[in-house]
């Protein structure tokens, strides 16, 4: 029995671009308008988006007739589903993936997390359509994920929260929200490489997205554990699905633990650092006084000034280093 495929992702050359929607247009696909895509069309029970990154998604229950009969043979020119082992054999590797939530938003906790994966992990995960967390815009599906994530055999997960009183201290001995991120990275590292008697075989790297200017950042916050693995870090993480995995599981910690500072306070704390942010602060501090805002708030933040009516700090004039 063939098994159901309902989602499916890879990337796209400019030709193979130009063939697949000149082939939709002939084919009578019905188009429409998606944030960052430069074309998308569905019919006969499947969705196909090409966003402006190159990567051409197609969902629905007729994925794998549109995958063996329209993009394989006419656009692709060869077969690739089922043949992953031949095109892409890194994707079965054993190794970490690292992410965080919560960086920049004024309210709530920075949670970074770190995902274990192997071949058997990535075999459950196919069907399951684990991708990068800000590109699910559902706090539930975010917790369903992140639930099916925990209970998959052979994954292994960490969190490592930094609330918000430990992330204010810490902002202030560190200096810098890259070093701050760097040093939960190292975290989170060496956490999974505590279960490393758990994992079969070992990891061959940690990969994470590349925050700072210079690699040596997190590289040099790495703890005794952390350095016996090659660290990769690179733009665009988030396509690998260890990674992905890991921003799902930040995701949802953080808004977890967001949603109980609400129901603490009694006051809706919005996401981000937009006027909104403010507004939620001015009654924090009218209802509960200034010290009760640094217990909830990143008080870095220019926001945190305008709330207690400080004058803000001078904008510092950033350059590329040469």
């Amino acid at each position: 029995m063939v098994k159901p495929l309902n989602t499916y992702t890879l990337h796209l050359t400019d030709p193979q671009a130009k063939r697949l929607h000149k082939i939709m247009q002939q084919g009578d696909y019905a188009f429409r308008e998606v944030p960052y895509s430069r074309f998308a069309g569905s019919k006969d029970q499947v969705q196909v988006v090409f966003y402006e990154s190159g990567k051409l998604v197609v969902q629905g229950k007729g994925t794998r007739e549109f995958i063996e009969f329209v993009l394989e043979p006419e656009v692709l020119k060869e077969a690739r589903l089922g043949y992953e082992e031949v095109h892409q054999p890194e994707i079965y590797l054993p190794r970490f993936g690292i992410d965080e939530s919560g960086k920049g938003d004024f309210f709530g906790p920075l949670c970074v997390a770190g995902v274990y994966i192997n071949e058997q992990v990535v075999r459950a995960w196919k069907e399951l359509g684990i991708r990068d967390s800000k590109r699910i815009s559902s706090d539930k599906k975010i917790a369903d994920y992140a639930e099916q994530i925990e209970k998959t055999p052979g994954c292994i997960a960490r969190v490592v929260p930094i609330g918000n009183e430990a992330y204010n201290r810490l902002m202030k001995s560190m200096g810098s929200v890259n070093r701050l991120l760097a040093w939960g990275h190292a975290r989170v590292i060496e956490n999974l490489l505590l279960q490393k008697h758990r994992m079969d075989p070992l990891p061959a790297r940690a990969i994470s997205d590349q925050f700072a200017s210079t690699k040596s950042t997190v590289a040099t916050a790495l703890m005794s554990l952390g350095r016996e693995i090659e660290l990769v870090q690179r733009h665009h993480a988030e396509s690998d699905l260890a990674v992905a995995a890991a921003s799902i599981l930040a995701r949802n910690e953080f808004v977890r633990r967001l949603a109980a500072m609400e129901k603490e306070l009694e006051i809706p704390l919005p996401k981000g650092a937009g006027e909104q942010t403010e507004a939620a602060g001015r009654k924090i501090v009218e209802r509960y006084g200034e010290d009760r805002l640094g217990q909830v708030a990143k008080m870095h933040f220019r926001n945190a000034y305008r709330v207690l009516g400080l004058p803000e700090p001078p904008r510092k004039t950033w350059k590329k280093k040469k």
